[in-house]
């Protein structure tokens, strides 16, 4: 029988299941976009070399889709999809209109920040939604999240690692953010996005997306929020209470229904984890979210 390793990147046991199998993980995502916008040169970056304007769901899609591989995936697929993201960035190049000089996207210091914005908000978000981690459980969740930073080509001794070491990263880079106009225009376009065109004939219901799109504001840090002045300020027991009714909501979703939202290629690649962990011994009776039930899973690989 084969070790765990070889079946899925992260174990059943892992604190990044527990985190990334949680449905608030949907509003971790976006306020991720929005903080990683403060940072002036990865907004340039995000701006002159996506579609987000034209199709701001497959950005979330192919976001959710790689962290899916690094998490769920076999090392195989995990190992395909970094090398495929680090040959795209490798590519990619930034103009600065007020320097004039070109950077690389692939340059460390913009990974690692578009990386501890996206991780701590994925913590963040899942801890005030009401997934109960302890300090240390959410330490342990920063120290596995290094593993999926080597996909993107960073060390694994360069990123932070316990939720100390990610206060100071934040606290060491605070000074070089600023809400450029493209930052400001990117909080409005994910508080009120245009629809793609295959979902057009939403857009009568499209009003309904806005108080999503304001909960991922209002989630962002004190700080970043004053930055960005963007909406009113409301009392954080609000934006709590509203947070853990929208995770209950959507965790109360059967997991096949749930899973709709992905594109086809990360859906064949979830089917695929299940059948491996089955094959395994792992009782996939209730998706890879029961696994996080010791008793789901076979002695011989338990934690």
């Amino acid at each position: 029988m084969s070790g765990i390793d070889d079946i899925v990147v992260q174990p059943p046991h892992s604190i990044t299941w527990r985190v990334h199998l949680d449905r608030s993980m949907w509003v971790g995502g976006v306020r991720s976009l929005m903080l990683q916008a403060l940072h002036p040169l990865a907004m340039l970056g995000v701006w002159q070399n996506s579609s987000f304007q034209e199709d701001p769901f497959g950005r979330l899609r192919r976001t959710a889709d790689f962290v899916g591989r690094v998490t769920f995936g076999s090392p195989r697929e995990a190992d395909e999809i970094g090398r495929r993201v680090r040959g795209i960035h490798k590519a990619l190049r930034i103009r600065d209109p007020d320097t004039g000089r070109t950077h690389r996207v692939d340059d460390p210091e913009l990974l690692l920040w578009v990386h501890c914005a996206e991780v701590s908000s994925y913590l963040a978000v899942a801890r005030r939604g009401g997934l109960g981690l302890t300090e240390r459980e959410a330490d342990r969740y920063l120290h596995e999240q290094r593993k999926s930073a080597t996909y993107v080509g960073l060390h694994r001794e360069d990123v932070p690692g316990s939720c100390a070491e990610m206060d100071a990263y934040f606290k060491q880079v605070r000074p070089s953010l600023r809400v450029t106009e493209e930052a400001a225009a990117t909080v409005r376009f994910l508080m009120w996005p245009r629809l793609p065109r295959e979902l057009r004939l939403l857009s009568p219901g499209k009003p309904a997306y806005f108080p999503f799109g304001a909960l991922c504001y209002y989630t962002l840090p004190d700080w970043a929020r004053r930055m960005y002045g963007a909406l009113p300020e409301v009392p954080g027991v609000t934006v709590t209470a509203a947070l853990r009714a929208f995770r209950l909501g959507l965790n109360a979703l059967p997991e096949p229904v749930h899973d709709h939202v992905f594109s086809q290629a990360t859906r064949d690649m979830l089917r695929a984890a299940r059948e491996r962990l089955a094959a395994a011994g792992y009782d996939v009776s209730k998706g890879l979210r029961g696994l996080t039930d010791p008793r789901r899973r076979p002695p011989e690989l338990a934690a």
